[in-house]
């Protein structure tokens, strides 16, 4: 296939108003994201890999497990209770691909279920080579005093806390050649303030993961991190985003248009993969034209 103008790779039609309350469903998601449950081809690069992946149900978290399968991995996936739906499209997807899928429902806010997550991925994958963490929490409000104690404290609980707990455990089982891919944001970089609370735990998590990586690099062990720009998800309809800008999310990018979760399919493999194999502490944009810096 011919190289694609990637301004119009996939649509810059406006999106339809629509609410639905936390976490949001991808099933009932309009239009709904490309993940590469069709459109994204493998090529072999993690053969016998096993993977862990939190909110693996639905967009960026999605496509990364989907992916992964299709480069021959055996996958499990982390997900809410009220996810199973979208859960198990992606269980269909993976053993399509021939590969092992396991789910494990549970909130990773709660600090021992981060344990036993680890735990119950190593003993039903019969191993671990990888732990994506992707699961987030976004809910915006218009200005500062709509922010919460509460609010913060669910938005770092969600977004940072797991990175701790669930590299503790891995660390039980990670082997040397062993990868860990956490996921930031542009809001970590270039902040909004309908979200301050959301981008201070993005920027956190890139600390931690230059951290991290500083800390596991004797031990054989990569740690690298991806920072998305504006990708079409669950998470703008179901209080990421005001409804107002909706129908204009992403379009303000370079590249005119929302990014698709698939398009970070092949960031999330290499980071796994061992092309990337002198790569750690790294942030990985991909923001549809935004710097980071």
């Amino acid at each position: 296939m011919a190289a694609q103008d990637p301004r119009t790779k996939f649509s810059n039609e406006k999106y339809p108003k629509q609410e639905q309350p936390v976490p949001g469903l991808q099933s009932k998601l309009e239009p709904k994201p490309d993940c590469g449950e069709t459109s994204y081809q493998g090529h072999g690069r993690l053969t016998d890999y096993k993977m862990l992946v939190t909110g693996g149900d639905s967009a960026i978290g999605r496509a990364a497990a989907i992916a992964y399968a299709k480069e021959g991995a055996d996958v499990a996936i982390n997900y809410l209770p009220a996810e199973q739906e979208d859960a198990e499209e992606v269980k269909s997807v993976i053993e399509q691909a021939g590969r092992k899928a396991v789910l494990i429902p549970g909130d990773v806010r709660d600090e021992q279920f981060n344990y036993d997550l680890v735990e119950q991925a190593y003993n039903k994958l019969g191993g671990l080579d990888n732990v994506t963490l992707v699961a987030g929490h976004q809910q915006y409000h218009d200005d500062i005093k709509g922010f919460s104690t509460e609010a913060f404290t669910e938005t770092f609980e969600t977004n940072v806390y797991p990175i701790f707990w669930t590299v503790q455990k891995a660390l039980d089982y990670l082997q040397p050649g062993a990868t860990i891919t956490t996921t930031s944001s542009i809001q970590g970089y270039k902040p909004n303030p309908i979200l301050h609370d959301y981008a201070a735990s993005k920027a956190a998590i890139i600390s931690l993961t230059k951290s991290i990586s500083e800390e596991l690099a004797e031990k054989g062990i990569r740690v690298n991190c991806v920072a998305p720009g504006p990708f079409w998800s669950p998470l703008q309809i179901s209080g990421g985003q005001p409804q107002s800008k909706i129908p204009e999310f992403g379009q303000n990018s370079l590249m005119g248009r929302a990014g698709q979760p698939v398009e970070l399919s092949g960031i999330y493999v290499h980071l796994a993969s061992e092309e990337a194999s002198y790569t750690t502490g790294q942030v990985y944009g991909v923001t549809g034209g935004a710097q980071i810096d």
